[in-house]
């Protein structure tokens, strides 16, 4: 472990040469501000890289993540972050990325109990009964698996649609598009769920807030 340990740092030694090797104001430039298209919503897992998927340089790319890439209205770490990249950065798209083989995605679907975790996994769990008819009609446990992540990540951009920052964005005219993409850990390629958000009038009357 130490060993890792030193190592990491001379990694980020041997990166920093490199950068500036390519570009001798590279940080200098980096460290001005950042003004990033795309906030990017997705899950903690360590194979699933934001920048390196879609091949965007350090700055472009604006991330939050978690759990199986919730969105939970009473969030409030995911909120802020919303808020920012919404009304500070100004970002014109918000991709909501989950992924195939989604450790959190496969613990919602039976009933071990993993610890204080299985209070995150009740907000997933929610969203199966939610699709049980669908997911439960499904034999093949690996393809209801799959079918249970892209509509997770479907339900996760309906609930950014909801949410007052995304509909007070809407609302006075800002160009923001709500996404939703499912990644292949065995492909690297990502699949657009063909979910695309522009305003309000998306959802149920219900949800349409009024300012």
């Amino acid at each position: 472990m130490a060993d890792y340990y030193k190592q990491i740092l001379e990694n980020n030694i041997q990166w920093v040469k490199e950068s500036l090797d390519k570009d001798p104001h590279y940080f200098r430039a980096l460290a001005t501000k950042q003004t990033p298209p795309l906030l990017w919503i997705g899950c903690s897992d360590s194979r699933v890289p934001a920048n390196e998927i879609i091949g965007a340089s350090n700055g472009e790319v604006f991330v939050h993540r978690n759990i199986a890439n919730m969105v939970i209205h009473t969030d409030m770490n995911m909120l802020s972050v919303l808020d920012y990249a919404v009304n500070v950065l100004k970002v014109k798209h918000i991709i909501v990325v989950g992924h195939y083989g989604c450790g959190g995605i496969k613990a919602a679907m039976n009933n071990d109990s993993i610890g204080i975790i299985d209070n995150w996994i009740r907000h997933i769990k929610n969203v199966y009964r939610l699709h049980k008819d669908l997911l439960d009609a499904i034999p093949n446990e690996t393809a209801r698996f799959n079918a249970f992540v892209e509509v997770n990540v479907k339900e996760q951009v309906f609930d950014l649609a909801r949410t007052s920052i995304v509909q007070s964005a809407w609302k006075s005219g800002q160009d923001v598009t709500l996404h939703g993409w499912a990644y292949g850990l065995n492909s690297g390629i990502v699949t657009d769920l063909d979910v695309n958000l522009t305003s309000e009038k998306n959802l149920d009357e219900v949800y349409q807030l009024k300012f």
